[in-house]
């Protein structure tokens, strides 16, 4: 039986823990207070309480009652319920009891109603305020309400309200204190408010205080005792004129540590979490120009008991000996006594009890029950509870019989081993057929056993409450032998092999197989890995090797009697690994000299290393030109060439063996090559164009990569035909592309000589070749005549102009310019043609609508001047409605198509015929037939393609939208005749079937 006891506060304050310190609001005393005691046990234990060591009846208290384990008081009374209380739990096996709990009754009586004297002190006096706290249970803050609510006292360096008398002080009174005081005092459990009668401050008029030196009003105990963890506060304010100013220090010297806190400018120095180091004596120093005066006194520390070695349940046979030993700290060191069954236990002939141990020989039945260790000093007392069993019963082998078969190899050590469970312990003795051997501590050892050895043997147990046996039988079975284990290997990444593990036993033994890999046991679900194999054979087949199978593979055969394994080693061959440490050391505008440490070969030598780098003009790694070309796997350095000068560049080595090429090592450092005199002219040099009097020159800038170094830049060098000298013009923009030279004296279109070439920091580069341009030339002076235009359809219109028969002006072409109105510029559009070509169609214009056009000639320079505009208005658009309820009839290869004639609205044009559209399924060929009726005929070839045919309407708008494709199938029937059919919308097909069922009917 193990009985626990679980503890926990009353209902004021709510709590979980065990039983602490209740504060009850007085005003709260009609309600229930309930203190918790639940404990666990079998049988489940019964409760009793007591007060102030008291056992508490609850047969003839009304007002008391319990609930489970719970104590709930009812009807609280201040007088008779303020104490301790303990909870024993017991039933038949022991009893403990809990932790004492206080109960206790927080309250704030009020102020006495009387009227206070007025004060009446000097300007520059010090003074002091008291409050006059009424009787009290609890914690209570303290406030002074200068004049009237809610103006409260301010405090600083010169007033100050003690959180321990309640009193007001003023250190030296000015003029501004003057009124009325009120000290207002809350409890902290209760939030109760009191307020005390008014106090006022007057003014003497016999004159001002002089300056005084320092008189210390607030001061702290001499010896102020400090509870380990807690918050200490001690307070220190002075009266004086001037001001004086508070400091604080230790006794001993040592600076204060970073937790203390100053507050009220200096007058409250507060220590958190005390420790016993913080203990010891602490000054207060007020100080002001007429003197000091200092406050000092002492900071003792304790601590309540703490476990620091507690006892455990225990099960000990009847006349053994118990020893139980308890320790707790805590300042005063804690006294011990021992409970038993919630009883003290003092020493006596079998028991003794000293200083936290517990012993007890010779144990008998009635030592049962349940011990509790009690650790207190003057702080407190904690409890620690164990339960003692006390055993006595005669041998049993209960789930520690003999095996019923033991199987065991010929020539090894066997060992049966008779342990009962008995209480006292039993005297053992062994039986096989008629040799009986004696063992004192249950065990019989059979050296090299042999087939002889082999039979039943017998354990018998006694003890003075009875006897006991058990027997096994000993099968003594040929050993085990592995006839074909697994060898050392080398194999390839990827590859598959088995390990082969087969062994010969003994027909009675049960055989298993397991492997381990490097020290660790190849576990079922790995996909490398599958044990093939029977009975007599454990394989193990590895599937698609990895570098990381490589190492030492155990094969451990276990039977009934033995365990034997074999052991092999595989090496597994792959790509090398990464080299590493890739540094860049010698670097010049083309080469750079790296070197590298290699990484593991993998099993294969290393034949070669590969360089490769990357730039940020760069698609990813490139191979890299190297000096030795080919760099054998012994060497771990050689020089990059062919480099770009002034470019960042980044590189990586690469391993190859006889398997193939390893991953890439890690990236080296960023290095930039040295910078060079360029060596790449611009590309693509040309130009032209421009606005009068420029020449226009144009390139193609050098890449970045190829520029060599810092301050690149271009030269641009031109000369007119038939100058001998050229004029060389520089600018500092690498990236630029074009320069324009202006001059008035420059003919237009006058041909220049241009070449452009490249500098930087180090130098001048090439030039491109001499290229050939043209200056700006001057847009055309003559204005195309005979400019007329017509609407087409409703989309388009032809534009016609006579061609200029002479400008001194190069002509390239011809601009005719659109619109429908001056101020919607969106509607605007240009069209441009050839010199040759003196007419175009504009299209994508909208239906009857009216359009503004002007033409004039253009070249390099722009425009020339036009007539003024003429217009012309589109057609009206074609109708929006598409043929609608096609039919059609196919005899032989006749096709004939009647529709519904579309009739074209007000806003559209008129309707003047309909064009067929039709092409073969197979086939992207369209045909065309245009019909002035609503209905069409078409000889479709003899042959096994389908058609898909569109109708649309025609009118001087242009062409109507299409109607729906009709597609027509092509059937073959059993006469060799051919029947069509025809793919049309929903709605065709249902007119299709009415117009038959009318002419079938007519």
């Amino acid at each position: 039986m193990k009985l626990v006891l679980i503890s926990g506060k009353a209902k004021f304050p709510l709590s979980q823990m065990e039983p602490g310190d209740l504060f009850i609001p007085v005003d709260s005393i009609e309600e229930e207070a309930t203190l918790t005691c639940d404990a666990k046990g079998t049988p489940p234990p019964q409760y009793r309480w007591s007060l102030n060591g008291t056992h508490i009846n609850l047969g003839l208290d009304r007002r008391r009652r319990l609930s489970g384990g719970n104590l709930i008081i009812s009807s609280l009374d201040r007088q008779q319920d303020v104490g301790l209380y303990q909870c024993m739990a017991y039933n038949t096996v022991g009893a403990i009891l809990s932790r004492r709990a206080s109960l206790q009754f927080a309250y704030l009586d009020h102020f006495k109603v009387h009227t206070r004297s007025a004060v009446s002190v000097r300007e520059g006096q010090g003074v002091v305020l008291l409050c006059g706290t009424p009787t009290s249970s609890g914690d209570l803050t303290y406030a002074w309400v200068f004049n009237e609510y809610p103006y409260f006292v301010q405090q600083d360096n010169r007033r100050f309200v003690s959180q321990q008398t309640g009193n007001l002080y003023i250190a030296k009174v000015e003029p501004s204190d003057v009124g009325n005081y009120t000290c207002v005092v809350m409890n902290s459990i209760t939030k109760g408010k009191v307020h005390s009668s008014p106090t006022s401050l007057i003014l003497r008029t016999d004159g001002v205080m002089g300056e005084y030196e320092p008189k210390i009003e607030v001061n702290f105990p001499d010896n102020v005792p400090a509870a380990k963890g807690s918050t200490v506060t001690l307070e220190c304010f002075a009266l004086g004129n001037p001001v004086p100013e508070i400091t604080w220090k230790r006794a001993n010297g040592v600076p204060f540590p970073s937790k203390v806190k100053m507050k009220y400018s200096k007058a409250v120095l507060e220590l958190p979490s005390f420790q016993q180091d913080d203990t010891g004596g602490y000054e207060c120093v007020a100080e002001n120009k007429m003197g000091k005066n200092t406050a000092a006194g002492r900071l003792a520390f304790y601590a309540k008991p703490q476990w620091i070695q507690t006892m455990k349940d225990t099960a000990l046979a009847i006349e053994e000996r118990l020893y139980w030993e308890c320790r707790a700290n805590g300042k005063p060191k804690p006294s011990y006594t021992w409970l038993k069954n919630g009883q003290p236990l003092l020493s006596e002939d079998r028991v003794h009890v000293e200083d936290g141990v517990l012993s007890v020989s010779a144990l008998t039945l009635s030592d049962a029950g349940m011990y509790q260790c009690v650790a207190e000093n003057k702080h407190g007392v904690i409890y620690f509870a164990a339960e003692l069993m006390v055993l006595a019963s005669p041998p049993d082998f209960t789930g520690n019989v003999l095996r019923a078969l033991l199987k065991a190899k010929a020539g090894t050590t066997v060992t049966l081993e008779c342990k009962p469970q008995a209480y006292p312990i039993a005297s053992i003795l062994w039986k096989k057929g008629n040799l009986i051997t004696l063992s004192p501590d249950g065990t019989l050892r059979l050296a090299n056993v042999s087939k002889s050895d082999a039979g039943s043997y017998t354990c018998f147990a006694r003890n003075r409450f009875g006897m006991s046996s058990t027997t096994g039988r000993l099968l003594v079975t040929d050993p085990t032998r592995i006839i074909q284990g697994p060898v050392d290997m080398e194999i390839i990444v990827g590859e598959s092999i088995v390990l082969p593990c087969q062994v010969t036993s003994d027909p009675v033994l049960d055989v298993s197989f397991s492997w381990a890999f490097n020290g660790q046991l190849i576990a079922k679900g790995d996909g490398h890995f599958e044990l093939v194999g029977g009975r007599t054979a454990g394989d193990l087949m590895i599937r698609n090797i990895q570098l990381y199978h490589a190492g030492k593979y155990i094969c451990v055969v276990d039977t009934d009697v033995e365990s034997l394994s074999a052991v092999a080693v595989l090496i597994v061959k792959g790509p090398p690994s990464p080299p590493d440490s890739v540094t860049v050391e010698e670097v010049t505008d083309s080469t750079a000299q790296l070197t590298w440490s290699p990484g593991r070969d993998n099993g294969s030598p290393i034949t070669n290393y590969l360089i490769q780098t990357r730039t940020p003009f760069t698609v990813g790694w490139q191979r890299v030109n190297t000096v030795p070309e080919i760099i054998d796997g012994n060497t771990l350095t050689a020089t990059v060439v062919d480099l770009n000068a002034w470019v960042e560049y980044e590189f990586r080595v690469l391993a190859r063996n006889s398997v193939g090429v390893g991953e890439p090592s890690p990236v080296s450092v960023k290095t930039r090559t040295e910078d060079a005199v360029p060596d790449a002219a611009p590309g693509d040099v040309g130009g032209g164009g421009g606005s009068r009097s420029e020449l226009v020159i144009t390139w193609e800038p050098v890449p970045e990569e190829l520029q060599n170094g810092e301050s690149f830049g271009y030269i641009i060098a031109f000369r007119a035909f038939g100058e001998v000298s050229w004029t060389h013009v520089a600018t500092s923009a690498p990236g630029a592309s074009r320069y324009v030279y202006r001059n008035d004296s420059i003919a237009p279109f006058s041909p220049f000589h241009v070449k452009v070439g490249t500098y930087n920091s180090k130098g001048q580069g090439p030039f491109s070749p001499v290229v050939t341009i043209y200056s700006a030339e001057i847009e055309p002076s003559g204005m195309p005549a005979g400019v007329w235009a017509r609407s087409v359809s409703a989309s388009e219109i032809e534009v016609n102009w006579q061609a200029l028969s002479f400008t001194p002006e190069r002509v390239l072409g011809y601009e005719v310019v659109y619109w429908e109105d001056d101020t919607k510029p969106e509607t605007m559009g240009k069209v441009r043609v050839p010199w040759n070509q003196t007419s175009v169609t504009v299209s994508g214009l909208a239906g009857n609508t009216q359009y503004f056009l002007t033409v004039s000639a253009f070249n390099t320079a722009g425009t020339g001047p036009f007539l003024p505009a003429i217009n012309v208005t589109t057609k009206k658009p074609p109708p929006a409605q598409p043929p609608l309820n096609v039919e059609w009839t196919l005899i032989g290869s006749q096709l004939s198509l009647y529709w519904e004639p579309v009739v074209a609205m007000e806003s559209e044009s008129e309707v003047t015929g309909y064009q067929l559209s039709y092409r073969r399924q197979r086939h992207k060929d369209v045909n065309t037939l245009t019909t002035a009726n609503s209905t069409a005929e078409l000889t479709l070839p003899d042959d096994d393609d389908d058609y898909i045919i569109h109708i649309q309407t025609l009118s001087e708008g242009g062409l109507g939208p299409a109607s729906d494709p009709i597609r027509i199938h092509q059937l073959s029937n059993a006469r060799g005749s051919r029947a069509w059919s025809v793919d049309i919308s929903p709605l065709s097909l249902l007119l299709a079937i009415a117009i038959s069922t009318l002419r079938s009917t007519s």
